[in-house]
């Protein structure tokens, strides 16, 4: 190495006089003599779409969780035990009003998500609040529901399919309210420090979550509900 342009000078590699000019020539002259060069590179992960693929994976054990639910609830809903049948409980005006709800906070989170790619702070706020109030509204009859059920007897321990039906429709109730509390915690981060990078990737998250829970819903609203109308 001490024939070559390159000294070690205070415990560093460093060009010798002569050679600092011609630094730019270094990697023809490598590739001519077929010398291996090294290049550190500093690694630039990218954490929103680490997030993303995260939170994928999250709402895809999610759907095994809901797809099991939805079997039990197809297999044991006709053992009621002498109790009170989906078709006397369910008030189907009610439920689809409910459901009406969570539809519309759908298309609000969906116009969240253009005020927030527009870079627009004030409107996505005004939109996830929007969104907010919907499903808390949604919670809110849910639990409404619950209260009457359990005021006429028809409690968990009733039957299999009192059992099965608080549990599917209690674990999307449960989701919703996650939903929510994250969705609280992302306006007031917003609010504080505007769409930054982190903020949109947890957004984009959020948002995903909530259209998740719409989907579950509608599955929930056609197996729970209106087959009970139907037979």
């Amino acid at each position: 190495m001490s024939n070559g342009p390159i000294a070690l000078q205070d415990g560093a590699l460093a060009l010798k006089p002569g050679y600092a000019n011609h630094g730019a020539d270094a990697p023809r002259d490598r590739h001519q003599t077929g010398e291996a060069v090294f290049v550190d590179v500093e690694p630039h992960p990218d954490v929103a779409g680490t997030i993303q693929l995260g939170f994928w994976i999250y709402l895809m054990t999610d759907c095994l969780l809901f797809a099991g639910l939805f079997a039990t609830y197809a297999v044991l809903h006709g053992h009621t035990a002498g109790g009170p049948t989906p078709r006397q409980l369910f008030d189907l005006p009610y439920t689809l009003t409910e459901t009406m709800f969570l539809l519309c906070s759908s298309f609000t989170c969906g116009l969240a998500t253009l005020a927030m790619n527009a870079d627009k702070k004030n409107a996505t706020l005004g939109w996830l609040a929007v969104t907010f109030v919907l499903g808390l509204g949604f919670i809110s009859m849910e639990i409404h529901e619950f209260a009457g059920l359990v005021a006429m007897g028809a409690t968990a321990e009733r039957s299999a399919f009192l059992s099965c039906f608080f549990t599917l429709v209690g674990t999307h109730g449960l989701h919703v309210t996650c939903g929510l509390i994250f969705m609280a915690v992302m306006m007031v981060a917003v609010a504080k420090k505007g769409l930054t990078a982190t903020n949109r990737a947890r957004l984009n998250c959020m948002m995903l979550f909530w259209h998740f829970l719409d989907i579950i819903w509608v599955g929930v609203f056609s197996l729970v509900y209106l087959s009970a109308v139907v037979h």
